[in-house]
C-alpha cells in the first residue's frame, strides 16, 4: 500500500530571413496565445475533463500557483489513464512528496519511492527532461524501479513542474545543476541512505544534467543511466544558423521571451499514437516556445558536453532510440566511444523514438525496463560486495 505524505502548499522551423522571423514571432504572439487555448480545448474531449477542470487548464501556467492547482485537480485522472506505466502493482512502496526551500529561497518539489519490505539495493537519483516534471509519467517509472528494490528520489528543477520559478526559464544551466547537487547531496548524507550505492538517472535534458553533475563531482557517483541523453540537440530541432545567432543576441535583452521556433515535441518523441495523445494529461508540462535564455543555455551546455566527452569516467549505461529526432543518437555513440571509463554499455533500439519509457509500444517499454533493472542489479551487487 502506498503511503503518501503531501505538504500542500514544436511547428516546422521558419526558413525566412532572421529579421522577418523575429518580426513574425512578435506579431503572432496574440495568435499563438489563441492557439494555446485551442490546444487546451481539444483536450476537453479527454475522459474526466469537465468545465471546472477546463478553467484550471486555461490558466496561465507561468507561475507555480497555477501549476500546483492543475496538478492537484488532475493527479487522480493522470494515474487512471490506460498506460503501461500506471499498471505496475504498487503494494509495498512507501511514497512521500514534499516542498523544501533551497539555499536560494526557492520552494522545490521533491518525491521519493522506497521499498517497504527490504533495505534498498541502491539509491537512484532522477534528472527529468526539458519542460517536464517528476509528477506524471515518472510516477509510473519510479514505482516500477521501487518495486524492483530501489530507493528512487526525484525533484522538479526551479521553474519546472511544481517547483517555484518562472515556468521553464533557465537563466543558467550551471546554476540549475548546482540546485540539483544541493538537494541530492542532502539525501545522500542521510544516515538511512549514506551506505547505499548511488546512481544518476537522466532522461533527455536530464541526461545533460546528470553528466554535468558527474563532471562537477567526478568521484561522488557509482554510475549513471542515460536515456536518450541531450549531449547534442538534433540538427532538425535547431533553428537555422542565422536565426540562432540572432536569438543568442536577443537573449541578452529579452531573456524570458518565448521566441524560439520549435517542433511539436510530443509528435517527435512519442512513436505510439495512443501514448502521444496521452501527453495531453501532462497538464503542467511546458508546451510553449522555448524562452530565449533557456534555449541559449541548452545549446551552450550541449556544446560543452560534446567537448568534454573524454572526461566522463563513471560506469555508464546509455540507451537511445535509433529513430530519435529530438536528441542525436550519434552523439550517444560518441559518448560511449570517448568516455574514459571501461565499464560502459550502449544499447540502441531499432525504430524507437525519443521517449523510450513513455512513448513506445508496450513491448519496447518492457524491454527497456528489463535492460535498466538488469544493469542496476549487476552494478548494485558489485558496489555492495566487500572489497578484497
Amino acid at each position: 500500500m502506498i503511503k503518501s505524505t503531501v505538504h500542500p502548499r514544436p511547428p516546422e522551423l521558419y526558413r525566412c530571413h532572421p529579421l522577418n522571423e523575429f518580426r513574425t514571432s512578435v506579431q503572432q504572439k496574440k495568435r499563438n496565445n489563441r492557439r494555446k487555448v485551442i490546444r487546451v480545448s481539444r483536450s476537453m474531449g479527454l475522459p474526466g475533463v469537465d468545465r471546472e477542470l477546463k478553467k484550471i487548464l486555461n490558466a496561465n501556467m507561468d507561475q507555480v500557483g497555477a501549476r500546483r492547482r492543475a496538478r492537484e485537480a488532475f493527479k487522480d485522472i493522470q494515474l487512471g489513464i490506460d498506460h503501461i506505466l500506471f499498471k505496475t502493482p504498487c503494494d509495498g512502496i512507501k511514497m512521500e512528496e514534499s516542498y523544501e526551500k533551497n539555499s536560494k529561497g526557492l520552494e522545490i518539489f521533491c518525491k521519493s519511492w522506497l521499498p517497504e519490505a527490504s533495505t534498498p539495493k541502491a539509491a537512484l537519483f532522477y534528472c527529468h527532461g526539458y519542460g517536464d516534471t517528476c509528477s506524471f509519467f515518472f510516477e509510473g517509472i519510479a514505482r516500477k524501479l521501487a518495486s524492483s528494490g530501489y530507493a528512487v528520489f526525484a525533484m522538479d528543477y526551479p521553474g519546472f513542474g511544481l517547483s517555484e520559478g518562472l515556468h521553464c526559464f533557465v537563466p543558467s544551466f550551471d546554476g540549475l545543476v548546482d540546485d540539483v547537487i544541493e538537494h541530492y547531496s542532502k539525501i545522500k548524507e542521510n544516515p538511512e541512505f549514506r551506505s547505499l550505492p548511488s546512481f544518476l538517472f537522466g532522461q533527455s535534458m536530464g541526461g545533460a544534467v546528470a553528466l554535468k553533475i558527474h563532471l562537477k563531482q567526478p568521484k561522488a557517483w557509482d554510475g549513471a543511466i542515460l536515456v536518450a541523453p541531450m549531449c547534442k540537440i538534433a540538427d532538425d530541432m535547431v533553428p537555422p544558423k542565422l536565426v540562432t545567432n540572432l536569438l543568442i543576441g536577443l537573449a541578452n535583452v529579452l531573456p524570458k521571451h518565448k521566441l524560439v521556433p520549435n517542433k511539436d515535441l510530443a509528435e517527435a518523441a512519442f512513436r505510439d499514437l495512443k501514448k502521444r495523445e496521452q501527453t495531453a494529461y501532462n497538464v503542467i508540462a511546458y508546451k510553449d516556445k522555448p524562452r530565449l535564455q533557456s534555449a541559449v543555455e541548452l545549446l551552450r551546455t550541449t556544446q560543452e558536453i560534446e567537448r568534454r566527452l573524454k572526461e566522463v569516467s563513471l560506469p555508464l549505461f546509455i540507451l537511445h532510440g535509433k529513430a530519435d529526432t529530438v536528441t542525436d543518437p550519434s552523439v550517444s555513440k560518441a559518448l560511449y566511444e570517448n568516455a574514459s571509463c571501461s565499464d560502459k554499455k550502449l544499447k540502441l533500439y531499432e525504430d524507437a523514438y525519443h521517449a523510450l519509457l513513455e512513448g513506445e509500444p508496450d513491448e519496447v517499454i518492457t524491454e527497456v525496463f528489463e535492460d535498466i533493472i538488469s544493469w542496476l542489479d549487476e552494478h548494485s551487487l558489485k558496489q555492495n560486495q566487500p572489497s578484497s
